[in-house]
């Protein structure tokens, strides 16, 4: 389809305003944290590190990306072995019930996440103390899992529709066993989706605050509840601004390998 001069210029015009919106607040927040004014007044009175300095010296800031991390690493190897035998039972084999398990595993992607941590919350607080056990780190982990699954599921159900069962069939017509059929053949298919699934669970994990409100106890705390427990403090607003710059930046590298994975994937792994 072919579009008039004004078209193009329209489309190009709508997506430059998008872009802005999504990206110049992110910007902002880069350049607030080496702003030498700490009220941040605009333009910035000067350069500097000392921000940067504060942050790598401050025990909160660090004590909660160790969290986050942990976090993110815990929930995403939940969801890598979840979402992927889901992704595998649910593509290749006709039971009774295969279309709802599969919309009850995406579900909680499309949940409000206050309903997600409301529901999490009020589970935890009826099956953990029975069992001696309190909000921590375990059940932050096991709140993300809930919708970390699901983005491993999609990725590799995806790739699963592109690969066709035959090519099991005919590794194990050939003598292969079912898992040496499924190392030889069908792992390499699907393992590229199964790293592009992590890497976004675990970069989603990351982020999250919403859900990790209302099932971390009160001695855990991620990265993301680390700044908005201090946006109030003026004191701290510099040492913030730095935090939230490190987590942007941290956050774009899983997506962005994610992307160039992908995007290797889609242009040389064809079958």
């Amino acid at each position: 389809m072919r579009l008039s001069r004004t078209a193009r210029i329209l489309l190009r015009s709508a997506a430059a305003l998008g872009l802005a919106v999504i990206y110049l607040p992110l910007l902002l927040v880069l350049v607030d944290s080496v702003n030498a004014d700490r009220s941040f007044g605009w333009p910035p009175g000067g350069v500097t590190g000392r921000w940067w300095a504060d942050a790598w010296h401050s025990a909160g800031a660090r004590s909660a990306l160790w969290v986050s991390v942990r976090a993110g690493l815990g929930a995403t190897a939940v969801a890598l072995v979840l979402g992927t035998l889901v992704a595998f039972a649910v593509q290749r084999y006709a039971f009774f019930g295969r279309q709802t398990l599969s919309f009850v595993v995406v579900l909680p992607i499309a949940l409000p996440g206050v309903v997600t941590g409301i529901a999490l919350n009020s589970a935890f607080r009826s099956v953990l103390p029975p069992l001696g056990l309190g909000f921590g780190l375990l059940t932050v982990i096991i709140g993300h899992a809930t919708f970390c699954v699901v983005i491993v599921f999609n990725n590799v159900v995806a790739r699963l529709r592109r690969v066709s069962g035959s090519y099991e069939e005919a590794a194990m017509d050939l003598g292969a066993g079912p898992f040496q059929a499924f190392r030889d053949v069908t792992w390499p298919l699907v393992r590229s989706a199964v790293a592009v699934g992590g890497l976004l669970a675990f970069a989603l994990s990351f982020d999250e605050i919403v859900v990790t409100t209302f099932t971390a106890g009160a001695g855990v705390q991620t990265l993301p509840v680390w700044i908005f427990g201090n946006l109030a403090r003026p004191q701290q607003a510099p040492v913030v601004n730095v935090v939230a710059a490190v987590l942007v930046l941290l956050s774009v590298i899983p997506v962005y390998a994610a992307q160039r994975l992908s995007g290797d994937t889609a242009a040389g792994g064809r079958i």
